[in-house]
């Protein structure tokens, strides 16, 4: 097929995705939306697993990476950086579930350097700013794990506790509420951080 290239496939990857799902796609269900028959993926595609990676990159580079501007504090930027993280992981369905499943690596690693390196700039050693960002990350993976995860069904039966229905009246343990409270928490606490030498350390 005149035009197949790596970076067709994960644009046409992504859009099967949103069709099928992660259990529902397949190198084979791919090459028939394509048009090709399978071999002619591995050109440019040996496995899944490469095709994850590689969609799982394209997820992370759409959210937009880079240093902050140069107007912007450090925590402004990790909160920008963080929303449209979590907007990206939530433009794909089961996004969270191939970033999580994925080898990271290309473009998305050297601009992770260049992040890296902004933070060390603005005060952070070298394993601050890789902790921050780290904790960061899976923080917003796993939040948006369990926004696609949900079942929508009927409602438990919160009569015989009080406390958690008094909870879930006051708020929805999911959506934006519930995220930019987490955010606000790891800013934060990296703020703490950022004031002994070690990092904050939760007492044994």
């Amino acid at each position: 097929m005149k035009g197949l290239t790596r970076e067709v496939l994960i644009d046409a990857g992504l859009r099967l995705l949103d069709e099928v799902g992660l259990d529902g796609l397949t190198v084979r269900r791919l090459a028939t939306e394509l048009g090709v028959q399978s071999p002619a993926l591995y050109w440019h595609i040996r496995t899944k697993q490469e095709l994850l990676d590689g969609m799982a990159n394209a997820i992370i580079l759409r959210a937009g990476m880079g240093p902050p501007r140069d107007d912007e504090s450090w925590q402004e930027w990790l909160a920008r950086r963080a929303r449209a993280y979590r907007k990206s992981l939530l433009a794909s369905r089961d996004g969270a579930r191939v970033v999580s499943s994925a080898v990271r690596g290309g473009d998305s690693t050297r601009h992770f350097e260049e992040e890296l390196a902004a933070m060390v700039a603005r005060g952070f050693t070298p394993l601050q700013a890789l902790r921050t960002i780290t904790a960061l990350s899976h923080y917003i993976t796993g939040q948006v794990l369990q926004e696609q995860a949900v079942v929508r069904g009927e409602r438990p039966d919160l009569s015989e506790l009080p406390t958690l229905a008094a909870a879930v009246r006051a708020g929805s343990p999911m959506g934006d509420d519930m995220f930019e409270y987490g955010l606000a928490i790891l800013i934060t606490g990296t703020e703490v951080s950022l004031g002994t030498p070690e990092g904050y350390k939760l007492a044994p």
